[in-house]
This record gives C-alpha cells, structure tokens and sequence, in this order.
C-alpha cells in the first residue's frame, strides 16, 4: 500500500480560538437587532479573552531545542472511515485537560453530516476510579484531505488538530498542534512496543518537536510510576 503524500495545513484555517462558529446558529434563532449582536460580540469577547487566560495560565512551554522548530508541519491525507473507530492514547505531552488520567482512549464516529462525533475515556490517576468522559465535535477542514480537524471544545472555542501520520494499516497515528506544544500517540491497541514508539518519536523529531517533553500515559496499572510515563504534576 502506497503511503499518502504529505501536505502543508491549510493556512486560511487558523489555529486556536474560532469565532466563525457563529455561522453555526440556525438563521430562525439569529439575532438581527444591531444591539443585541453587539452584547453578543462583547459576550464572545470576554469568552475568548478567559479562555486564552486559562490556557496562558496552564501552558507555559519551555524554548523549543529542535532545529526544525520553525519548519511549518505537514498533514498527511486520511481514509475517515478507516481513521475512525477507538484509539488508545499512547503518549502525550502533558496538559492541563488531560494530565494525570490513566488508561485514556479516544472513540471518533463518523455523523452522516461529515463531521465526527470525538469521545474522550480515561481515569483519574488510577484505574479504581469512576471513567470520565468529554465529548467534542470535529470538522474536517475543506482541502486538507482529512488531515486538519477543526475541534470544537465548546462553542465558540475550537482549535486545530493535525494528522502528522498514520500507518498503512491505520494501527498508529501522530496527531499534532501548530505551534508545537501539543502532540499525542495513538495505537489501535493499548500496547506498543519499544521499537515502534521510537520510530514514532524520531517521526515527531523530523517534524520538529522537542520530543523530550513526551511522556506515555500508563494503560495498565502496573506501569504507574514507571520511568517515561507521566506522573501527578508533569507540566506541559
């Protein structure tokens, strides 16, 4: 099987917070007095202005060591019927929404609309814990050929997600942020061997991040605490 050729993320598609998703509200609910889209402008204002507050206050990432830190990344095309399905977060580098959860795995469904139905599972720093699950929903951005997803955390915040990788066989899959602070690993099972999470490192390397700042995220209860898996407080 062929692998697909890698492309630049679409640039009209901006990374982060997305007002566009006003176009979303059904023309009968539209608001149309001049006022009332004023306070609503404002509202949207003081959303976007706490929500960037709260991932300032939560990220804060180190310089970026990487000599292709500044190289822009590259999508790679996806089958969406073949990517969906259930994957198992491998690694991560850790962030506030998904740190100290353990035996994380993300469930994609493809709605009839084109977009996707994005469930994430996990536990609480231990397996003894009660499952927390987060839904969001995803848009595939138009000319990306599936590899630059719009996600939305709750309208109208969104931001970009990139498909850096996936196998021939979709059985892993890099998924990664514009600005280099975000990246995960997924596996369609939740083991992975050595050799294979170092071949995806060194993908994540050429594409310039700072790998160091990876960590993997325990999937059985016997690898809590072990060197290169993430613990209660790793930063960003």
């Amino acid at each position: 099987m062929n692998r697909q050729p890698d492309r630049p993320w679409p640039q009209p598609a901006e990374a982060g917070i997305h007002l566009d998703s006003f176009l979303d509200i059904p023309a009968k609910t539209r608001i149309r007095s001049r006022w009332a889209r004023l306070v609503l402008r404002r509202y949207v204002g003081l959303v976007t202005v706490l929500s960037l507050t709260l991932i300032g206050a939560c990220s804060n990432p180190p310089p970026n060591p990487n000599p292709r830190a500044n190289e822009p990344l590259k999508t790679v095309s996806v089958d969406l019927p073949r990517y969906m399905g259930r994957w198992y977060v491998i690694a991560n580098i850790p962030y506030f929404a998904e740190r100290n959860f353990v035996g994380s795995y993300a469930q994609w469904r493809l709605r009839p609309d084109g977009k996707i139905d994005d469930n994430f599972f996990g536990y609480k720093k231990t397996f003894n814990t009660q499952i927390t699950h987060v839904s969001f929903v995803d848009t595939p951005v138009p000319g990306s050929d599936n590899g630059q997803w719009s996600v939305r955390l709750f309208w109208p915040i969104y931001f970009t997600q990139l498909t850096l990788y996936v196998d021939p066989d979709y059985r892993y899959t890099i998924l990664g942020y514009p600005g280099k602070n975000l990246a995960w690993i997924f596996s369609r099972e939740p083991e992975m061997s050595d050799e294979v999470y170092r071949s995806l490192l060194t993908r994540l390397d050429a594409a310039g991040y700072d790998t160091s700042r990876l960590k993997r995220v325990p999937q059985r209860p016997d690898e809590i605490g072990k060197p290169g898996f993430e613990t209660a407080g790793d930063a960003n």
